[in-house]
């Protein structure tokens, strides 16, 4: 846990990046959260079903707190030669562009993540559209 105090007081000022760090997280519980959240507001009459929407349940997402633009990545990097999410942004990547790579994570460098930003650029991005 010092390590992540020292790298706040080391960043605490900075305003250009967001790090998020997942430490323990699961797609499927922070859902559930929000899903609670929302349906406790519901019941508290603080909203109506009408209000919910996938920007709302986006905000209460656990990374939700970075604003809506950054909370959906556009690229998932999975490395260790998985060929899933395993439960990681469930949410976040329904329209994320994803890429497998089969180096272990420490091994996961610069040539690599070149890899990674190719394959990104190559996609015909289209959120769900159909293919014109």
């Amino acid at each position: 846990m010092n390590a992540a105090k020292e790298a706040y007081e080391a960043t605490k000022n900075n305003s250009d990046l967001v790090l998020m760090l997942a430490i323990g997280y699961s797609g499927r519980r922070d859902i559930l959260q929000a899903c609670r959240g929302i349906a406790e507001d519901a019941r508290a009459g603080r909203l109506s079903p009408d209000d919910i929407d996938d920007a709302l349940v986006t905000r209460r997402l656990g990374t939700g707190v970075a604003g809506e633009e950054v909370s959906c990545p556009d690229l998932v990097i999975r490395t260790s030669g998985e060929l899933r999410l395993s439960n990681f942004l469930l949410w976040q990547s329904a329209y994320s562009e994803l890429f497998f790579s089969d180096k272990m994570w420490p091994d996961f460098d610069e040539d690599e993540y070149g890899r990674a930003l190719a394959s990104y650029q190559s996609r015909d991005r289209r959120f769900g559209q159909r293919k014109q």
